[in-house]
């Protein structure tokens, strides 16, 4: 038949969720500037584009999983093209905290005034609460690990247990962050190395 279909791609149909993930975005970052210089609605427009990047991912997600599981679009050579988009996707996060690493230790070995920490900065405990952080963060490396095994296995029992607990980790490692960030003795605005281990506070709560 003409209409029939004689390739193994999926031609995606039309739809609004990248163009409304793009303003998302754009009104999340409006909100977190706002939000920075301490405006006075800053973060309510923080929080309604987080409300909408949240919105988009899961109607998004869901317009995916309807296209792989009841349309039957997601063939083999789909699924390798998602393997690779997933796997450039890591590569551009991995890439994306270099550059805050890089920029970090750029300043410390060569500060400003000669001087890391800069002066009048308290800095926090490595030992207190980012360390109880970091044992989150490996902690749910190794119960998502445990899903992804079961998940390979056909164990539904235990890939939903494993990822029962990896979200809960999940939120339990962003309040200690929203924590952390609450209980900072200095802001954004207050130079190089508060900007960008704040930032990197935030990248790593929601990535």
């Amino acid at each position: 038949m003409s209409g029939a279909q004689q390739h193994p791609y999926h031609l995606v149909e039309p739809s609004p969720w990248p163009a409304v993930g793009a303003a998302a975005a754009f009104v999340m970052a409006i909100g977190g500037i706002m939000f920075m210089h301490q405006r006075d609605f800053g973060p309510h427009v923080l929080g309604l584009g987080l409300g909408l990047v949240l919105l988009t991912m899961f109607m998004w997600w869901r317009d995916v999983i309807r296209e792989a599981e009841y349309q039957g679009h997601h063939t083999p050579i789909v699924q390798i093209g998602m393997r690779y988009g997933m796997m450039l996707f890591i590569a551009s996060e991995v890439m994306f905290f270099v550059a805050f690493f890089w920029a970090f230790f750029d300043r410390a070995f060569y500060p400003v005034g000669g001087v890391w920490p800069p002066e009048g900065i308290e800095t926090f405990n490595a030992f207190d609460l980012p360390l109880i952080n970091t044992l989150i963060l490996l902690l749910s490396g190794c119960t998502v690990t445990w899903a992804h095994h079961a998940l390979v296995h056909d164990n539904r029992r235990d890939f939903i247990n494993g990822l029962s607990i990896t979200i809960l980790l999940g939120a339990l490692f962003t309040a200690l962050q929203a924590v952390e960030y609450d209980h900072a003795a200095f802001s954004f605005t207050d130079g190089i190395y508060p900007s960008v281990f704040l930032w990197q506070l935030v990248f790593t709560a929601f990535m």
